[in-house]
């Protein structure tokens, strides 16, 4: 690690969780944020126990008395500005929305914090996965469409990085004639209505849990999307790309030949 390198690293966004915890040394690390325990969204929720993980508002982290702060784009306003008011080191992340963007942003925070090398064996890992990938689509002809289909409705667009992972896998993306360039909430009527192949849902489980996971579980998305036109895709893999970029590419890999299996 250089010299210059910072050593009280705190991240108030999840992303930036993922990103630390697979590249940066445990000592520089001080806080993560809430999120980075949340099995659902972490791709290292087993992981992040080990470090604090309460860094949410200004006041918390400043207690940290941080060298260097990473935040999201979207990390509440107010929050960012006391940070870079009274003097700190804060970085954004902007959300990525392809597999190249994300492959950037690794090597940007890599460097950042001081160890470049292992942002570039990250990226050779995404890069090796991404060709297995490929690989997997090139053995079938057939491009079936599929929708990324989420809590209340909502529609993963073209360009996400979601898209980019399915096209990497020869699915084409049912989202964006849905949802448009980046996603939005869909209609049952117009799901059914464009009729996409194959379902992608974070869960197997099919039955309302909630008022969020009702709308999977509707009669009319039964009957048309059994079990065999759904594919899982679990959330911690797409929210933030990264590190889980290569289990999301062989996931996905893995799903296209269970499905040409069944055909």
């Amino acid at each position: 690690m250089a010299e210059s390198a910072p050593t009280r690293i705190v991240s108030i966004n999840l992303c930036a969780d993922n990103l630390l915890l697979a590249l940066a040394d445990p000592s520089q690390i001080s806080a993560l944020s809430p999120y980075a325990t949340d099995a659902n969204l972490s791709y290292f929720a087993k992981e992040a126990p080990a470090f604090r993980h309460d860094a949410a508002e200004a006041e918390t982290v400043v207690e940290l008395r941080p060298d260097l702060i990473i935040a999201g784009r979207f990390t509440k306003l107010a929050t960012r500005d006391m940070l870079a008011s009274l003097g700190y080191h804060v970085v954004l992340l902007d959300p990525v929305r392809s597999i190249d963007q994300s492959i950037a942003q690794i090597r940007e925070i890599a460097a950042t914090i001081g160890h470049p090398a292992r942002g570039e064996a990250l990226v050779e890992k995404i890069e090796a996965a991404r060709k297995r990938a490929r690989t997997a689509s090139l053995q079938e002809s057939a491009s079936p469409s599929a929708a990324v289909y989420q809590r209340r409705g909502y529609v993963t667009g073209a360009e996400t990085l979601t898209a980019d992972l399915l096209a990497s896998v020869g699915f084409t993306n049912a989202g964006g004639p849905l949802a448009g360039r980046t996603g939005g909430f869909v209609p049952l009527e117009s799901l059914v209505a464009g009729n996409p192949d194959y379902l992608i849902v974070a869960s197997p489980t099919i039955r309302a849990e909630d008022q969020g996971t009702a709308l999977l579980a509707h009669p009319a998305l039964q009957q048309l999307y059994p079990p065999d036109r759904r594919i899982i895709l679990p959330e911690r893999l797409t929210v933030c790309g990264g590190p889980s970029l290569p289990a999301a590419l062989d996931w996905l890999a893995e799903q296209v030949g269970r499905q040409a299996s069944t055909r």
